[in-house]
């Protein structure tokens, strides 16, 4: 029989590990092993792991590496057929792992099956759903335009891909992720399983130190893909950066405080735009465009009035 190694990198998790934990245990499929890479944890994240009662999880602690390096250490140490990456604070739906092994093994050519994310808050309520894509077969042009994906804990990959294309590559985190699923886009047909099973959680913990390291991976992913792409995709080099500022747009807005974020991301709103003007075409974009005018009109205690309206209005990206 088939199995399937799940590797879940864990850093300080000690508030969300158990659950997701729990979430792999009470997958349909029970022919699979736990791989946890605890990279150098200084809360009780060992400790609550090893109240669990469970055969198929393994342990593995090493000093603080980052995402990439756990990720990387836990391919490893996996001996699966196939291969998902699971974040430590996310969720999956109970048969997220028996639908996308039926759909790869219905479709032996292909190497990577996903599905579909909604986001889900600090106490595990939902928020909104991601878009919902429909890519497969050969997705690699539409993964250059866009990171679909969305988060890290969405694809089962097969252990003959992840062995083709190498290791995620450390020196581009926190983006390394879509560079990864570009190379196995390279070699490898996806297939989507059209469920919603992966619950991707938003953490209140700001990000505004990152969204300049983010900016500066994202575009050094963009500009590496583009190097090695072939000439007829090279007219989606400008929609693919504008893309990029679309995100730091929505990062900017959402992590980095008051008025000064909504400065930032009216900066890259602009840069998208002037990089794709269709943009403006996009409804989520125009509602974005919308937000912001706001927010720079508003005094900063009217902004604050106006917090709840604006969430419940421009919550989901996907409108």
């Amino acid at each position: 029989m088939e199995t399937i190694s799940v590797i879940i990198p864990a850093y300080n998790a000690e508030r969300f590990i158990l659950e997701t934990i729990e979430s792999v245990r009470q997958q349909t499929v029970s022919n699979i092993e736990i791989i946890i890479i605890d990279d150098g944890s200084t809360d009780r994240t060992v400790e609550l792991l090893n109240t669990v009662k469970d055969s198929r999880l393994k342990i593995f602690s090493y000093e603080n590496a980052g995402v990439a390096v756990a990720r990387n250490r836990g391919i490893t140490h996996a001996t699966g057929d196939y291969i998902a990456f699971l974040d430590s604070d996310d969720l999956w739906s109970s048969d997220k792992l028996e639908l996308q092994l039926a759909a790869l093994q219905h479709h032996p050519e292909a190497g990577v099956a996903y599905s579909w994310t909604c986001f889900i808050d600090e106490q595990s309520k939902f928020l909104y759903h991601h878009e919902k894509f429909l890519f497969e077969g050969n997705v690699y042009s539409q993964l250059l335009v866009k990171n679909f994906f969305g988060c890290g804990s969405i694809p089962l990959v097969r252990k003959q891909a992840i062995e083709s294309v190498g290791s995620f590559d450390s020196s581009i985190t926190p983006v390394e992720d879509w560079d990864y699923w570009l190379r196995l886009a390279a070699k490898w047909s996806f297939v989507v399983v059209p469920k919603t099973q992966i619950f991707y959680r938003k953490s209140t913990n700001s990000l505004s130190t990152k969204i300049e390291l983010m900016k500066k991976n994202c575009i050094q992913v963009h500009d590496n893909a583009f190097k090695k792409a072939a000439p007829d995709l090279l007219g989606l080099k400008n929609q693919s950066l504008a893309n990029i500022y679309e995100y730091l747009t929505h990062m900017s807005l959402e992590n980095i405080p008051g008025q000064h974020g909504a400065k930032i991301a009216s900066q890259e709103l602009q840069t998208a735009v002037r990089l794709n003007p269709k943009l403006l075409l996009n409804r989520k974009v125009q509602k974005l465009a919308t937000k912001l005018i706001l927010m720079q009109l508003l005094s900063r205690e009217r902004t604050k009035d106006f917090t709840g309206f604006f969430r419940l209005i421009f919550s989901n990206p996907a409108t």
